[in-house]
């Protein structure tokens, strides 16, 4: 087949007249796909609106017919199940694709490779850090190529055979906690791996998304950050627009219901600024939204807020790998459904509980987990460094009459106290926990701004909690002087 019919059979599944930046994303990725480099990547990077997720769409569809093989992965949960509903086939997380947990030491080994002449997708590679990631004392660890993230994820896609790899992103989105700017979008950064680079940009809003008010304000926004033009607070147009609202403290109540009467509770979320934010935000919709008057109900939504790792035994069990895709651990922002709650009690100056959790971003998987209930009370985003030393030393104490060092570690690995679930309620949430997935229907609080107040930072968290809405966008108690109309 040539490029031309291959290009020709892509826009035929896009169903839409592409634009030139669309048409010259397509003929890199030709280009790319045809490149005889040992070590091709590519990256499509381009904005809320710009038709990339329908481009990418038609683009692994096409293939996938033609018989090529492609593996698609993201950053989160949320992100991969997104990924797969736009290109209809599986998606799994990059940290669960990549790893695999040794039965010994307990730590995760980056994974061999196995994979010939695969296209790997990566979407949301904004997500995507050079950071080290930092182990927890007595707690497995993440042992790859000793660097972050991308240095693990390179090394795995470029270890199989004919294998190469497509990057896709938002650059104006937030970065990586700990980095400025995102690096797994940027060339210099991932060609200094050795790989070949191809890349494109998509920055033109299709016309067909020029009546979205969402997509609207959000092209205004990602320009002040693109462009260097913050000399103030963003000013949001409502006028025109059925998508975006303004809602105050006294309708709040009424809308949600309404939401997640209309949408569903799993397609609503409030984003913050803040921990804390979210917290008094969790507490109120509990109380008045969905009548929740214990500490933990059946029915809570709950965010999974640090690294979860099952036991061996968990792990070896037939049912629990169907569950969780053969996985060894449930990763930092997975959201589940509380189905049942039973059994809490007092150990080691805290308080836990048993859960059975249902999954909604894996086929609405069910298992059950002992989770500590501490955090849910808490500001922080987990358990402090403090109170993780505490309840370390606490269990340690149980296992001081195993003679090795080694055997006393493992078992307290083991644990189902010390390596109990930490949660927190999922109504509302940061942005940093919302980025990466969608909603259709997103509330937005920036909290008090004022000009004084203003930073590159902001602008990011800003756009960035904006594209997560697809439906509808309401900004609560917003500032009438951040409004056109």
């Amino acid at each position: 087949m040539t490029t031309t019919e291959f290009k020709n059979i892509v826009l035929q599944r896009f169903g839409l007249p592409p634009t030139d930046d669309q048409r010259n994303a397509l003929d890199v990725f030709t280009a790319f796909l045809a490149s005889r480099n040992d070590r091709p990547a590519m990256i499509l990077r381009g904005s809320a609106g710009t038709g990339k997720t329908s481009l990418v769409a038609s683009m692994v569809q096409t293939l996938t017919a033609l018989g090529q093989r492609v593996v698609l992965m993201a950053p989160t949960g949320r992100a991969a199940k997104v990924l797969a509903q736009g290109c209809a086939m599986p998606a799994a997380t990059i940290h669960r694709k990549i790893y695999r947990q040794k039965r010994i030491e307990g730590d995760f080994n980056l994974d061999v490779n196995m994979h010939r002449d695969t296209l790997f997708v990566v979407d949301e590679a904004s997500m995507i850090s050079t950071m080290p990631q930092i182990p927890v004392e007595g707690m497995p660890s993440f042992i790859g190529s000793g660097g972050g993230l991308i240095d693990d994820l390179i090394c795995y896609v470029y270890s199989g055979k004919g294998c190469r790899m497509m990057l896709i992103g938002d650059t104006a989105q937030l970065p990586p906690v700990g980095e400025d700017e995102a690096p797994a979008l940027k060339a210099w950064v991932v060609g200094s791996y050795g790989l070949d680079i191809y890349e494109c940009d998509l920055s033109e809003v299709v016309r067909q998304k020029q009546e979205s008010g969402i997509l609207w304000n959000a092209t205004v926004i990602r320009r002040l950050i693109t462009h260097n033009e913050v000399t103030g607070l963003p000013k949001v147009r409502l006028n025109g627009f059925a998508d975006i609202r303004i809602v105050n403290g006294g309708e709040l109540v009424d809308s949600l219901s309404t939401s997640y009467r209309e949408v569903g509770m799993d397609e609503t979320i409030v984003i913050t600024r803040s921990n804390k934010r979210a917290t008094i935000y969790n507490n109120g919709i509990r109380a008045q939204v969905v009548d929740h008057d214990g500490e933990l109900s059946s029915g809570d939504r709950i965010m999974v807020v640090k690294n979860h790792y099952l036991t061996p035994k968990q792990s070896d069990g037939v049912e629990e790998q169907k569950q969780t895709d053969g996985c060894s651990f449930i990763a930092n922002g997975d959201m589940a459904l509380v189905r049942r709650v039973r059994n809490i009690r007092e150990f080691y100056g805290f308080r836990f509980a048993d859960l059975t959790l249902q999954f909604p971003d894996y086929n609405d998987s069910e298992m059950q987990f002992t989770a500590i209930l501490d955090v849910l009370h808490t500001d922080a985003p987990a358990l402090t460094a403090a109170q993780q030393r505490q309840l370390y030393e606490n269990v340690l104490e149980d296992y001081m009459d195993i003679p090795r060092k080694a055997d006393r570690l493992k078992a307290v690995r083991e644990d189902k106290y010390y390596n109990a679930l930490q949660i927190k309620f999922a109504y509302a949430i940061t942005c940093h926990k919302a980025q990466g997935g969608q909603w259709s229907h997103v509330y937005i609080d920036q909290g008090y701004m004022t000009d004084d107040m203003l930073t590159p930072d902001y602008i990011r968290w800003l756009y960035t909690a904006f594209t997560r809405a697809t439906d509808t966008l309401f900004l609560i108690n917003w500032n009438r002087k951040q409004v056109l109309g």
